[in-house]
C-alpha cells in the first residue's frame, strides 16, 4: 500500500513510498505557470497536502470527468477535436487538500478550493514537461495503477527545489 507521495516540480516526477521505501517513480506534468499557491494563478501549490477524495475508481480508462463527475464520454481524438477548449481530466481524480494554514489551506491559497488534482490527461505526450493549469497530470494507466494502491488520506508533498537524492534521504 502506497502511504506517501512526493512530487518534485523541477524533475517533473512523482515518487511513491510504502513503509519508507521507494516503490515507484512516475513522470508527471505540473503547471506551465510554475509553482504558487494563489487562487486563479494556474500554478501548482507547494507544501504538504493529503488526498481528501478519490474519484472514479469504477470508471473505464480514458473516462472524461467534468466537475468531478463522469460525463458518460470516453476520450478519443475525435472527441478532442470536437471540444478543443476542454481541459481534459481523464480516468481518475485524486483531489488534494492543503495541510499548511496560510500557505495551502484556507483563504486565497486553499488547494482544495482551487480544485487541484492528480489526474489522467489526453496529452500524454507532454508528460514530463510543465504544461498543466495547476494540477498534476499523469499518464492514464499510471493514475489508474496509483489510485488502486493508495492508502486513505495519503500525504502528498510538493516541492520545487528537492532532487531525487534529497527526497530519498528525507523519506527513507
Amino acid at each position: 500500500m502506497i502511504d506517501y507521495l512526493h512530487v518534485s516540480i523541477p524533475e517533473q516526477r512523482l515518487y511513491a513510498f510504502a513503509n519508507r521505501q521507494l516503490k515507484k517513480t512516475y513522470r508527471v506534468s505540473t503547471a506551465a505557470n510554475g509553482p504558487g499557491e494563489d487562487n486563479g494563478s494556474g500554478c501548482t501549490p507547494r507544501g504538504l497536502h493529503y488526498i481528501r477524495a478519490k474519484i472514479g475508481g469504477e470508471l473505464p480508462a480514458m473516462a472524461v470527468l467534468r466537475g468531478r463527475r463522469w460525463t458518460g464520454e470516453i476520450w478519443t481524438p475525435e472527441l478532442h477535436q470536437q471540444y478543443p477548449e476542454r481541459d481534459w481530466i481523464l480516468s481518475r481524480i485524486l483531489w488534494l487538500s492543503g495541510c499548511e494554514y496560510g500557505r495551502n489551506r484556507m483563504g486565497d491559497t486553499d488547494t482544495f478550493r482551487r480544485y487541484i488534482y492528480l489526474h489522467g490527461t489526453a496529452d500524454e505526450g507532454l508528460i514530463g514537461l510543465p504544461y498543466s493549469r495547476g494540477c498534476i497530470r499523469m499518464n492514464n494507466q499510471d493514475i489508474i495503477g496509483l489510485y488502486e494502491q493508495l492508502a486513505e488520506a495519503c500525504p502528498v508533498e510538493i516541492s520545487e527545489h528537492l532532487t531525487k537524492a534529497q527526497i530519498l534521504q528525507k523519506h527513507t
